[in-house]
């Protein structure tokens, strides 16, 4: 959904979305629930609709990359119902969401697709005590709901921006009469024991006079503040990650705690859709099973931005590249402290190099690009050296030091973050607004913190994108630049390693010009993923061309290379496939070396599987034999070569996956163009693109049959 496809703030559409999502939960019987829209062009899943549960506590995943390791992202992605049973299943399956989550409940994630497209996805979920496995009552009630809010969506005209933040929607709850409610009351001011009521906000609407006697405030002062603001003793992120324990998992929360001087309290929590209801006992001395609490002090992080930077910390562990940390903080960590505008600059021969940034347009890049550390432009470089982070509220805050600074960007406001590794400066991270903001302590806290994760992502990313890019162009010198070209003969070749991190692939292949009408073709694969297999594989290529190039056999050919290997002493070892292709006489000799078996397209709805007796692997042995098979190649036949990674897959018979193979190469009618059936291949076999092994493919065709001689 592109900015202008919901109104801003509310609206028929926002409202029906809204009831949609509620209605969903009622029907499942599920205590919070969550609509997320995606949002394009990034694409980002973006928060829109929330019931059951406060927004502030949202702040983490408000807005996610489509990729995310989360629930909801691999529903949309899979295009399927994603459920998560237990809290334990959810620190096997999703560590990141574990993190921020760390309580008792079950979840579900499923897309909203429509008639044209996928729209978002919703996320439902369930107090601690539900069972491991949804009824199936409750999976055909979310799965008819989220195909409601799809044609909602689909009938939607386009309109205003998407809201910054999610809308609440609050859960209908059944209400008595006023006068049964004020009998309620006058029971409840009867009991020994304190009686509180929280709102799922976490605000106190009603207490009894027996609790604000135990709390040791007026309830005049304590109606409409929160316990852990409101009461200093009560000012610990424990006792408030106690009340989010019982607002998320929905099932009852005790603790105890300590009322200066000496008088210990226990808490019981009850929680339901509408909020929650406290009571308060005096528990007499302290518990045995309870230490002293730890001194409190004046201004501790609330425990959202503590869960905020564990979701952050959790994040930043999962980046590989360089790019993949630009992205995560320019769409999750700029967003999460409210700023407009990133730079993100590494360290490099005493300048600082911008290697990304969002919200400023290009001249102004420009201008701050590759700065030298002791430049006074703006206070980067001072940052750095001194290693501790600056923050300005306002442009008359930097201009006292730097009063050229503020007139770069025109932006109102800025946190400077070094990113330093025991001393060692990496680089440094700008947030930038669009207004004046004054930093909280808590901010400041977790910016701080978060630089020092960044700083080691950053040094993390930067080493692995050198030694990738190394990987990289050893691949490529050790694979043709370019196939040679014949008449009669049409080629195309893919080449596509898995993509394991750092791993080298050992696919090899290559076409060899013997003459004017002889080609010769060769694909193999060397077992590992390491340079060594690297290596290997250049050598194997290269003795191929040398010996094919000589004259010698097919089998010659496998015959001398696999000497080679023998005498290099490798412990790799190597499956082969060598083609010699004679164009004038319309013939066809293999060889093969232990390697899949290639696939032969005589015609249109016409193909096989060439039937060759396989010689043993390349390194094997010595003085082994390799069997030459012959076939007749016609006019516009089409020989398929490729490696074992495009025919066997996880889960799945590679005979079978062979034999469908040859069904969509053969059945394929739209194939005037070579260079598309090779990618049609390909996606055959891997639809999702997400390969487990290198997949290297070889199509060679025929094209006419004025080059065979009289006789042939």
């Amino acid at each position: 959904m592109r900015p202008g496809d919901l109104p801003d703030g509310g609206g028929p559409l926002d409202d029906a979305l809204g009831t949609g999502l509620t209605d969903v939960v009622r029907r499942t019987g599920a205590a919070i629930g969550g609509l997320y829209l995606i949002e394009e062009p990034a694409p980002m899943l973006r928060l829109v609709a929330l019931c059951g549960l406060p927004v502030e506590f949202t702040q983490p995943w408000r807005r996610l990359p489509l990729t995310a390791p989360v629930p909801v992202a691999d529903a949309i992605r899979d295009d399927r119902l994603v459920w998560v049973g237990s809290q334990d299943e959810m620190t096997c399956r999703y560590p990141q969401t574990a993190a921020v989550l760390p309580y008792r409940f079950a979840l579900a994630a499923l897309p909203v697709t429509g008639v044209r497209r996928c729209w978002g996805g919703i996320v439902l979920m369930w107090s601690g005590d539900h069972h491991r496995e949804a009824s199936p009552r409750e999976r055909d009630h979310m799965i008819a709901s989220a195909h409601r809010l799809a044609r909602l969506l689909d009938d939607s005209p386009r309109p205003a921006d998407l809201p910054p933040q999610p809308r609440a929607f609050p859960l209908e709850t059944v209400r008595h009469p006023v006068q049964v409610g004020m009998a309620a009351v006058d029971y409840i001011e009867r009991l020994p024991e304190g009686a509180l009521a929280l709102d799922l906000e976490g605000r106190i609407t009603f207490l009894n006079t027996t609790a604000a006697r135990l709390l040791g405030r007026p309830a005049d002062r304590l109606l409409g503040a929160r316990p852990w603001q409101a009461l200093p003793w009560l000012d610990d992120p424990a006792y408030e990650d106690q009340y989010r324990t019982a607002v998320v998992s929905r099932t009852p929360v005790s603790f105890d705690a300590l009322r200066p001087p000496d008088r210990w309290l226990t808490f019981r929590l009850h929680p339901d859709s509408s909020g929650i209801s406290v009571r308060i006992t005096s528990c007499g001395r302290q518990p045995v099973d309870r230490a002293e609490p730890a001194t409190q002090r004046p201004s501790a992080t609330p425990t959202g931005r503590l869960y905020q930077l564990v979701h952050l910390a959790a994040a930043l562990t999962e980046t590989v590249t360089v790019r993949d940390l630009v992205a995560l903080i320019s769409d999750q960590i700029r967003p999460a402290f409210g700023a407009q505008g990133m730079v993100l600059s590494a360290a490099d021969a005493g300048r600082l190099k911008i290697i990304g940034h969002r919200g400023y347009p290009a001249d102004i890049i420009d201008g701050l690009d590759a700065l030298p550390l002791e430049t006074d432009l703006t206070p980067a470089g001072q940052v750095l050296a001194g290693a501790t982070p600056a923050f300005f509220a306002s442009p008359a805050d930097l201009a006292r030091n730097h009063p050229r600074a503020p007139r770069i960007s025109g932006k109102q406001a800025w946190a400077f973050l070094p990113l330093v590794i025991t001393g060692r400066p990496v680089g440094i991270c700008i947030l930038s607004y669009d207004r004046p903001h004054t930093f909280t302590a808590d901010e400041r806290a977790v910016l701080t913190s978060l630089a020092g994760l960044i700083a080691q992502a950053l040094d993390r990313a930067s080493l692995y994108d050198a030694q990738h890019r190394l990987v990289h162009e050893l691949q490529q010198a050790l694979l043709p630049r370019t196939l040679p070209t014949m008449p009669g003969l049409e080629v195309a070749a893919r080449y596509l390693p898995a993509g394991h991190g750092l791993d080298v692939s050992g696919d090899f292949y290559d076409l060899l010009r013997l003459d004017d009408t002889t080609v010769a073709a060769v694909i193999g694969d060397v077992e590992g993923h390491s340079v060594a297999a690297a290596t290997l594989m250049g050598q194997v290529r290269t003795a191929v061309h040398a010996h094919a190039s000589a004259g010698a056999a097919p089998d010659q050919v496998l015959f001398r290379t696999n000497q080679l290997l023998a005498d290099l002493d490798s412990d790799l070892l190597v499956a082969c496939l060598y083609a010699h292709v004679d164009l004038a006489h319309g013939r066809l000799a293999l060889a093969s070396a232990g390697h899949v078996p290639p696939l032969l397209r005589e015609a249109v709805h016409r193909g096989r599987i060439l039937d060759i007796e396989p010689g043993p692997l390349l390194g094997i042995g010595v003085d082994l034999h390799y069997p030459v098979t012959t076939t007749p190649l016609l006019d516009g036949a089409v020989l398929a070569l490729y490696t074992d990674g495009l025919v066997e897959r996880p889960g799945q018979d590679a005979t079978q996956a062979t034999s469908d193979l040859l069904d969509h190469l053969t059945g394929n009618t739209d194939d005037h163009d070579l260079q598309h059936l090779a990618d049609s291949l390909v996606h055959h076999a891997w639809p999702t693109g997400q390969r487990t092994d290198d997949v290297t493919v070889l199509l060679l065709r025929t094209t006419h049959n004025h080059l065979r001689g009289p006789g042939s």
